[in-house]
Formats: structure tokens, C-alpha cells, sequence
């Protein structure tokens, strides 16, 4: 009696150091080489080994063995389903106690480790019922209170089964977000292809070109044009077209904090730095560390900022506020500007240093007007992402919008087209997108007034084109005779007053000449 209270009793301690182990934070391998030490140096359990289901095949395959001195096998052993003692035990499910090896005919002894006059334990490792994963298998030093035995390798086969059960679970949980954000990756890199910068005129094929060449090194590249050119998306075009793709992409726009906080920003603080400095926070620069950090507006930093900024951009090293380890990185800088920074450097209002030092690749946006033929393929573009912002919403834009978007000057660009579009797409009761509409907007009403740079270019109209509907057929003549309801009717060979019934009856709004 006294010696099974004794064996219980070092079995439970047993147990609860093997549940610290299986808890730590190691790998399985080890964790589970600790268990069966434990089981041989603390409960007499010799020879110890543990096989693991493989998924791909539902064989089992020896994972770890302690023995006493070297191993004696050094290619994986494989046990399949119902072949020997350990197969018996993965498909019965349940534990098998052998009094004396060398009496039972199942064991194959493939491993050379166990002794034919000792017995034999293996309990199934397993999940849940009728799920099991693995084997636990050990040879008691003696013969005495086995039953007593069988039931605490079943308790260690369960901790076992919980840790690998975990370990599963996380590697799921793992692969699952590893699965994702390759999915994201992917899904970026092809929103963010070159194909998906909308324009074919000359202006932009020239953009294409260069910053197909710029992609594919880590030079600094700067990006000029007015406001709303998509000098971000370029950027952003880049970025996930070039080496650094697999890194982070930061952005920051310089015009919108003061010196003292975009110093912070880019570069970081340390605890105690200033007032409100409560933690450490790491800048833009660390946090962008090989990969990309683009800087919006960077003609609007202050000149006693430019050289704190040129000394990274030269050196790639820079200590955060209020600290004093210098901090080296690898950095890829695409910078924007809209501003015109050779003057400013004659100016005296830019650093000439760091205008070199930025302006090794430029790359310049043409402005809209100069790209007018872009205006029909961008709008399509364009209306398809307000077609999602207003939830699915069919959006159709007609011929006769499209000519009224190309004779204005667009002093703001794409960004102007755009607020055009959701103006007009929200103006629009069914979602069709016509000259009327736009009319409604106000924007024919400035055509009057703006400043053309150069000669707008206008799509030819072709009356006999069986793909335009009576209105736009009408609308285009009109536009074509200059509202003159006469010479619009020579044109669609029609009479003066089958031409005026026709304005009547398509409801269309006649522009005052």
C-alpha cells in the first residue's frame, strides 16, 4: 500500500512539472524531448517515444526517442495504420499494456531500444474521440501496479494532445494570415500596377516610361505637377513595383504639421523628450525601414528642417528627439511637390544641397489640359469608384458630358474631375450622366470664363454611329453648329422643324448663343 501511495504521489509531481513544460513558450520538438526525460529520470518509464500522425498521409512518424545512450536509427521511421503494436494502437484508439515484450507477436521492435524482458505501455494520443494524432510509448522499469501506470501515461498522452492541439491551432491561425496578406500583397500590387494609371495620351506615355526605368532601382525619386495630378498614385506605383515592395510603405504630407512635430513624426521620440512624451514612439524613418517613406509637399518644410532632413537622406542615420543612439536605416524616399523649387533655391528659400539630394530622378505629372484625351477612359474609371462609394449604383456617363469635360481647363486636375463626377452623380436621378446634367452642376457656365492654355481637343462625332442613342445623336449636332438649330438639322438631314420637334420631345435644354 505504501509504495503505491508512493508512486502516486511522484506521479502527480510527475505531472505537474511536465505541464509547466508542455506550457513554456519552446518548440514542440523540445518540449516534448523534455517530457519523456522527465518520464525516465522522475517515474521509471524507460525508452520513451512519442509518433506523430503525418496529415498528408496518416502514417505515423517517430518524432522524438530518449534512450539511455545514442540513438540507433537515423532514418525517419514510419508506422502505418494497423501495422505493428503502434499501428494497433492508432486504430483501436485505446492503451495497450504488454506485460513482456518478447511475448507479443505485434511488436516489430524497429527501433532497437526496448528490452524483450520488460513490459510495454502506449496510450493513443488524441484531440477529440475517433481524432488521434499520435502514440505515447514507454517501458516501465518494473512490472509492478501497471494499470496504475497505463492511466498516468493516458494523463500524459492528454497534455500532450492539448499542447499539439494548441500548436495546431496557431499554426492555422499562422498560415491563414500568412494566406491573407500574401493575398493583400497581391491584391496591391495589382491595384497599384502601372496598367491601372489611367492615360494613353503622349504626356503620360512619357511618365510610363520613366517610372517603369525608376521602379527598378532604389534611387530617390521626386515627383513634380500641380495639385491633383495623382502624384501620390505614381508613388504609390512605385513603390509596389520595385524591390522594396515586400516592405513597409509610409506616407506623410510635410505641409501638414509645424517643425517641431514633423521632427517627432519622421524621426521619433524618446520617453521624457517634451511634455506629452510619455513612451518611447519610434518616426516614419524607422518604421519604413527597408522599404519606402514618401514625403507629400516637400517644398513646405522650413529651411532649419531641411538640413536635419538632408543629413538622413545622405547618411541614412538619425538619433529621435530627445535621445541620443544613433539610428542607421535603409530607406527608399520618393518625394512630391507642387511648387517650383529652382526658384526657391535662387530664392534662397530651399537648400540647394537638398534640392540635389532630392532631385535625382523627376518625374513630372502633366496637368489635365494637357492630357484631355485621357478625360473619357478617366471618367469611367472615376464613375466606377463613386459607383461603390454610393453602393453598387449603376453610373452610365454619356457623349455628350464626356465633350462638355473636355473643353474645360481643369485647374484642379483629376481631383477637380472627380468632384465633378460625384457632383454630377449625385445631380443624376437614374444614374446617366448627360450634357443636361452637367449643365446642372454649373460647369458649362465656367467653360465661358476659363483660361484655356492651348486649343481644347474634342472627340469627332460620328452621326450614322448606331451605339448613339436619338438624344446624344441631336445633342452632338448642336454642339457641332453651335446651338444653330438649322445647321444642326443639315448635319442629321432632317428639316428645321423635324429637328425642333426633336429637341422638344427629348427634353433637351437649348444652349443661349
Amino acid at each position: 500500500m505504501a509504495e503505491r501511495i508512493q508512486l502516486i504521489e511522484a506521479e502527480l509531481d510527475t505531472l505537474y512539472i511536465i505541464s509547466q513544460v508542455l506550457n513554456s513558450t519552446h518548440d514542440l520538438h523540445a518540449k516534448l524531448q523534455a517530457v519523456l526525460e522527465i518520464l525516465h529520470k522522475r517515474s521509471g518509464m524507460r525508452s520513451g517515444m512519442i509518433t506523430l500522425r503525418e496529415i498528408e498521409n496518416n502514417s505515423m512518424i517517430v518524432s522524438v526517442v530518449h534512450t539511455d545512450g545514442a540513438s540507433k536509427f537515423t532514418e525517419p521511421v514510419r508506422y502505418n495504420p494497423g501495422e505493428g503494436l503502434m499501428g494497433a494502437i492508432l486504430d483501436e484508439g485505446s492503451t495497450i499494456v504488454i506485460e513482456k515484450v518478447s511475448e507479443e507477436p505485434r511488436f516489430l521492435g524497429r527501433l532497437g531500444l526496448y528490452d524483450p524482458e520488460l513490459p510495454f505501455i502506449g496510450s493513443p494520443i488524441y484531440i477529440e474521440e475517433g481524432d488521434t494524432i499520435g502514440v505515447l510509448a514507454a517501458q516501465p522499469d518494473n512490472s509492478q501496479f501497471l494499470g496504475e501506470r497505463a492511466r498516468f501515461m493516458e494523463m500524459i498522452a492528454n497534455l500532450i494532445a492539448q499542447s499539439v492541439k494548441m500548436l495546431r491551432l496557431i499554426e492555422r491561425k499562422q498560415r491563414h494570415l500568412l494566406s491573407e496578406r500574401d493575398q493583400l500583397k497581391q491584391a496591391l500590387i495589382k491595384n497599384y500596377s502601372f496598367e491601372n494609371i489611367i492615360g494613353h495620351s503622349p504626356p503620360m506615355l512619357k511618365v510610363f516610361d520613366l517610372i517603369r526605368q525608376v521602379a527598378k532601382w532604389n534611387t530617390t525619386v521626386l515627383i513634380r505637377g500641380e495639385s491633383g495630378t495623382g502624384k501620390e498614385v505614381v508613388a504609390n506605383a512605385i513603390h509596389f513595383n520595385s524591390g522594396c515592395a515586400g516592405g513597409p510603405f509610409l506616407k506623410l504630407n510635410c505641409a501638414a504639421l509645424p517643425d517641431t512635430l514633423l521632427e517627432s513624426e519622421l524621426f521619433g521620440h524618446e520617453k521624457g523628450a517634451f511634455s506629452g512624451a510619455v513612451s518611447q514612439r519610434k518616426g516614419r524613418f524607422e518604421l519604413a525601414d527597408n522599404g519606402t517613406l514618401f514625403l507629400d509637399e516637400i517644398g513646405e518644410i522650413s529651411a532649419s528642417f531641411q538640413a536635419k532632413l538632408l543629413r538622413v537622406l545622405q547618411e541614412g542615420e538619425f538619433e529621435r528627439v530627445g535621445g541620443t543612439q544613433t539610428i542607421k536605416v535603409n530607406v527608399r524616399i520618393i518625394a512630391a511637390t507642387n511648387r517650383n523649387l529652382e526658384e526657391e533655391v535662387t530664392e534662397g528659400k530651399f537648400r540647394e544641397d537638398l534640392y540635389y539630394r532630392l532631385n535625382i530622378m523627376p518625374v513630372h505629372m502633366p496637368p489635365l489640359r494637357d492630357r484631355t484625351e485621357d478625360i473619357p477612359q478617366l471618367s469611367e474609371f472615376l464613375l466606377n469608384r463613386i459607383s461603390q462609394q454610393q453602393g453598387g449604383r449603376p453610373l452610365e456617363i454619356k457623349e455628350s458630358a464626356i465633350r462638355i469635360l473636355m473643353k474645360h481647363n481643369w485647374p484642379g486636375n483629376v481631383r477637380e474631375l472627380a468632384n465633378r463626377l460625384e457632383r454630377a452623380a449625385i445631380m443624376s436621378p437614374n444614374g446617366i450622366i448627360d450634357r443636361d446634367v452637367m449643365v446642372s452642376t454649373g460647369l458649362e457656365d465656367e467653360i465661358g470664363t476659363a483660361i484655356s492654355l492651348k486649343p481644347q481637343k474634342t472627340p469627332a462625332v460620328d452621326f450614322n454611329d448606331e451605339n448613339m442613342d436619338d438624344r446624344e445623336r441631336v445633342i452632338a449636332a448642336l454642339e457641332q453648329s453651335g446651338w444653330v438649330q438649322a445647321k444642326a438639322a443639315r448635319l442629321l438631314n432632317m428639316t428645321p422643324r423635324q429637328i425642333a420637334y426633336r429637341i422638344m420631345t427629348l427634353d433637351i435644354t437649348m444652349k443661349q448663343i
